[in-house]
């Protein structure tokens, strides 16, 4: 089977990150050698560039190092198109590990092709050959605020969300709000909170 291509240059951690999805979609993928991308100022140079060229999208695993990383490398890249993928929180181990990690989750690697497609699609990935979608009536910060997704009290409830839609559980506010840009409209993110409300009564 083909795989799909994608415009943008991917970013991830690792080799093994990087090997993963190379058997999944045809594209440029760029690792950063984990923590190590903090003292590179070459690579982090090639990052900008990129991002102003080609694009890039942020694949970083689901913990907090991957989450720190992430934000290092928003403050580092200022322009350009940068675009984040996700996968949600999965406990366990690779494979190829004797242990988990500190978090107990799965990695980028550790991810079925289907996961990752789906986490690409959501970052809003230019897959070639396929016309990209814009939503109408996108997600706002308000709309956060009037669901309860945010502000006081809103914690069991934004921790339900991120769940029912695949996403992990350190997304920030802003992070959140970019990933539903691509992922849903208001009216369904209304629907998917009513759902959960519904669950929990």
């Amino acid at each position: 089977m083909e795989k799909p291509k994608i415009q943008e240059v991917i970013v991830v951690e690792g080799r093994y990150d990087k090997n993963t999805l190379l058997q999944v979609v045809d594209a440029s993928v760029l690792e950063l050698g984990g923590f190590g991308i903090f003292n590179d100022r070459e690579k982090t140079a090639l990052l900008r560039r990129l991002a102003e060229t080609r694009g890039i999208i942020l694949f970083t695993d689901p913990d907090g190092a991957g989450f720190v990383i992430r934000n290092r490398l928003k403050g580092a890249i200022p322009t350009g198109r940068v675009l984040h993928a996700y996968v949600p929180d999965v406990y366990g181990k690779e494979k190829r590990k004797r242990k988990a990690g500190k978090e107990g989750k799965l990695g980028v690697e550790g991810m079925p092709p289907e996961v990752l497609l789906s986490a690409l699609r959501a970052a809003g990935a230019t897959f070639e050959g396929e016309g990209t979608s814009v939503k109408e009536n996108p997600v706002t910060h308000a709309d956060l605020l009037d669901l309860g997704l945010i502000g006081a009290g809103s914690k069991a409830k934004r921790a339900a969300l991120l769940r029912a839609l695949a996403l992990p559980e350190h997304l920030s506010t802003a992070a959140l709000l970019d990933v539903l840009g691509t992922l849903t409209t208001r009216e369904e993110l209304v629907e998917e909170c009513n759902k959960i409300v519904a669950n929990r009564e």
